[in-house]
């Protein structure tokens, strides 16, 4: 049977032939798109399994960002690798050794640099998850800060230490960002890649991790309920009268809260108060980490829930400090206290006595619920 010539073709694969040809024929011309970039992050079924990722963690005023492991630098607007260099006490020949880029080379804003060596950390150290945190070094900052408001101290910074990965020769940003499985926009974003999302070899990334996700409240539908339809009341039988509520009466509320006057041994609040007294300071984010509860010199302090003591610690002027680890990494702190009467390690039980009111004048009980590092006002765990 002879081959068929192109004549001899049915017209309508003659048409696709040639289509096709006129296909590979433009990819020639302006570069074939392997990616399927215009097609947002990639043509690739990876897409749907890529997490939503955190947002890249704060540097400090020199542009530094300090992780366990290593540590890198962030470009600002207008620098180049050795006005980096620098600001950040690196010479320049080393940065640009080990990142393979001249010493000159401009660089992007938001850029990250890997640093060949550690500098000085800030005052807080390098990033570390909220697990680890250094609990008798953060409930000590913690309780400077209440007693001095005016005080600048820098936040602590927690959160999981990405994968710094090298770009090897051939790789782009969307292989990469398929490679661990983000969207090749947090890998951008992550680090300063720019509109064009170039990356060269040697190039080192910080691949972007995985945001903390809410839970989810599961929606349970009885039977006949959901998406059916509830049926209306029948027009036959009449609807029952209905009888306004009476209105309650508003008591004049207190100068200041007493939270014992109205407790009981039965409270179904997810924290006893741990004296019985009136709150002479409440809580103000960003100016008090907690609330002052006034009490007599030697009155009794429990523990505000189950736990385990976390840490015993002093402040600047040796004021004890106790905090202790509750389930769900929620935290409480107790300071102005004296007599402690449990240690470290120990497991406590709500209304347990751990310490007495420290004397003053007045003499008060501070006291703090942290969710992780945040501080958070009591009274929602206290009501």
């Amino acid at each position: 049977m002879p081959f068929p010539t192109p004549n001899s073709r049915p017209l309508s694969l003659r048409l696709t032939l040639m289509g096709s040809a006129l296909i590979l024929l433009s990819a020639c011309e302006t570069g074939f798109d392997l990616d399927m970039r215009r097609f947002g992050d990639g043509f690739n079924t990876s897409q749907a399994t890529q997490t939503v990722t955190a947002e890249r963690p704060r540097p400090d005023a020199r542009g530094i960002i300090s992780y366990p492991n290593y540590q890198v630098a962030v470009a600002r607007r207008g620098d180049t690798l050795a006005s980096l260099a620098a600001r950040i006490g690196v010479p320049a020949a080393d940065l640009a050794r080990f990142n393979g880029i001249p010493t000159d080379a401009a660089l992007r804003k938001n850029e990250l640099v890997a640093l060949p060596r550690r500098v000085s950390e800030t005052a807080t150290g390098p990033i570390q998850p909220a697990d680890t945190i250094d609990i008798t070094t953060l409930a000590g900052d913690a309780i400077d800060r209440a007693g001095s408001p005016s005080a600048t101290q820098p936040a602590v910074q927690t959160g999981e230490e990405p994968v710094r990965h090298q770009v090897a020769r051939g790789e782009t940003a969307y292989s990469i960002a398929r490679l661990y499985g983000v969207s090749v926009r947090a890998l951008a974003d992550w680090n300063g890649l720019g509109a064009a999302l170039t990356v060269r070899e040697g190039q080192y990334l910080l691949i972007p991790v995985k945001a903390e996700e809410q839970p989810r409240q599961a929606a349970v539908s009885t039977p006949g309920q959901g998406s059916t339809t509830p049926t209306p009341p029948s027009a036959a039988k009449p609807l029952p009268d209905e009888v306004p509520a009476a209105a309650a009466t508003s008591p004049d509320k207190p100068d200041s809260p007493d939270l014992a006057g109205t407790r009981t041994a039965a409270s179904a609040s997810r924290m006893a108060l741990p004296v019985a007294g009136k709150i002479i300071r409440a809580f103000a984010k960003g100016k008090t980490d907690g609330i002052d509860i006034s009490a007599s010199a030697g009155t009794r302090v429990n523990a505000a829930a189950n736990g385990t003591v976390a840490a015993i610690t002093r402040d600047t002027d040796q004021v004890p400090i106790l905090v202790i680890r509750h389930p769900n990494n929620v935290l409480t702190v107790y300071a102005n206290i004296d007599n402690i009467a449990v240690k470290k390690g120990d497991t406590v039980k709500r209304g347990q006595k751990i310490a007495t009111v420290r004397a003053g004048e007045p003499a008060f009980l501070h006291f703090q619920v942290r969710e992780g590092t945040t501080s958070v006002d009591p009274m929602p765990y206290l009501n």
